[in-house]
């Protein structure tokens, strides 16, 4: 997507939010062992992901990220499918879809994406890495370290920050000190710019000139997307037991699906909606009619050259099957 375009963008914002209630569904019926909803972070998902140049540029997401991958256009039910833990790392291919596997590890992301656009630099590509973390994320030491390596090779990367207000049950205020993860791009001699997250045109538009700058090379860029976890941190998390209704209600008014649709007609809406549905059946259908791969796969693709160790573990495995 060249420029913003809103109904196109509200359009996807609207299929993550139906797919999310989906998934939370899934998790529900026992489909899901666990899952991250995203549930108000769609503009900053898709407003970010959008501006991609997806021939060139590459995505490193945490695990709350469906809004990244539907506006990729991603196979989401191989997307989803992660999920369901039966492979490594989902059933789409992150090399087509431009989108690594996501990753469980707070803060994780970062260094592989700075470690990305050292290599997009050195290939003259124009290439450029974006990584996704929270609030809570950004108080880890990789991220820091992140930051200072890209910002003294002046690296082609995106740090994209969600900040939902909340690292699990501790409130940001409490989390970032100083009050501003941007304010700290400063310190690594790069630009920082905090965001409406909420406001999905005013998310492509930094996270765009973000990817031109670095593009020019600019270097790095810090963006904070102000946003808020209308839902639980996960589908084991009680919300109701460190904050209150009151809080939710004043985030529900800022909704980006709501602030979106008013500036759209009726009929654009409902369309978005229809599309949603047919959408949701399909990755529904697809994820429930997956079967189990095959189980000595659980030792393929682990190293290059399989250890003692995995091998003796393989063997117990084939042992305890003849038992």
């Amino acid at each position: 997507m060249h420029e913003a375009d809103l109904p196109a963008l509200h359009r996807l914002m609207v299929v993550a939010r139906r797919l999310d209630e989906e998934a939370i569904a899934l998790q529900r019926q026992g489909v899901f062992p666990a899952y991250a909803p995203a549930r108000g972070q769609e503009a900053a998902q898709v407003g970010s992901a959008a501006a991609l140049d997806l021939a060139r540029d590459f995505a490193f997401p945490c695990y709350r990220e469906l809004g990244v991958a539907v506006a990729m256009s991603v196979d989401l039910v191989g997307y989803l499918a992660t999920h369901l833990n039966v492979w490594h790392g989902g059933l789409y291919d992150p090399k087509v879809s431009r989108l690594a596997p996501f990753n469980a590890v707070v803060g994780g992301p970062v260094t592989h994406a700075v470690g990305w656009a050292m290599g997009a630099k050195f290939d003259d590509t124009g290439g450029v890495a974006i990584t996704y973390f929270g609030d809570g994320a950004s108080s880890q030491g990789d991220v820091h370290e992140a930051m200072n390596f890209a910002g003294v090779y002046r690296l082609p990367v995106v740090f994209f920050c969600q900040n939902n207000g909340w690292a699990i049950s501790v409130p940001a205020a409490e989390q970032v000190a100083g009050g501003s993860v941007a304010a700290r791009a400063a310190g690594y001699g790069i630009e920082g710019v905090r965001v409406d997250g909420n406001d999905v045109v005013a998310v492509f538009d930094a996270t765009r000139a973000a990817l031109d700058r670095a593009r020019d090379g600019g270097g790095p860029t810090v963006i904070e997307a102000m946003t808020y976890r209308l839902g639980p941190h996960s589908t084991s998390d009680d919300p109701g037991r460190y904050r209150t209704l009151e809080d939710e209600r004043v985030w529900l008014d800022r909704d980006p699906l709501t602030r979106a649709a008013a500036r759209l007609s009726a009929d654009e809406v409902a369309a978005a909606e229809e599309h949603a549905a047919t959408v949701v059946r399909g990755v529904r259908d697809g994820l429930l009619a997956l079967k189990p791969p095959p189980a000595e796969e659980l030792f393929s693709f682990v190293y290059r050259e399989p250890t003692p160790a995995l091998l003796e573990q393989q063997r117990v495995w084939k042992e305890s099957l003849d038992a």
